[in-house]
């Protein structure tokens, strides 16, 4: 049998496009992010929000910004995710 070589590839890390609504905590932002899917039963496009928990280690983004966050590995109880770039002010 041949040996598998010890380098894994990092699995595609989800990314999320949203608006900053708080940044009352230390190195932490809340991100609303608004999908727009369509309903199960109806299949009319409704809008869907939810809040996500993101590291923000510079406190470069501010509550109105809107941001991208990508998938991390989990950095407390709530926090998933970790600010990318902020996109417009």
């Amino acid at each position: 049998m041949s040996e598998q070589t010890d380098t894994k590839k990092p699995g595609l890390r989800k990314s999320r496009v949203g608006v900053v609504t708080s940044t009352k905590m230390e190195k932490t932002i809340v991100v609303e992010y608004v999908a727009r899917v369509p309903h199960p039963k109806f299949k009319k496009i409704v809008k869907k929000s939810k809040k996500f928990y993101a590291h923000d280690e510079n406190s470069a983004a501010k509550v109105g910004d809107k941001v991208r966050i990508v998938e991390t590995r989990p950095l407390s109880k709530l926090k998933r995710w970790e600010l990318a770039e902020v996109l417009s002010h």
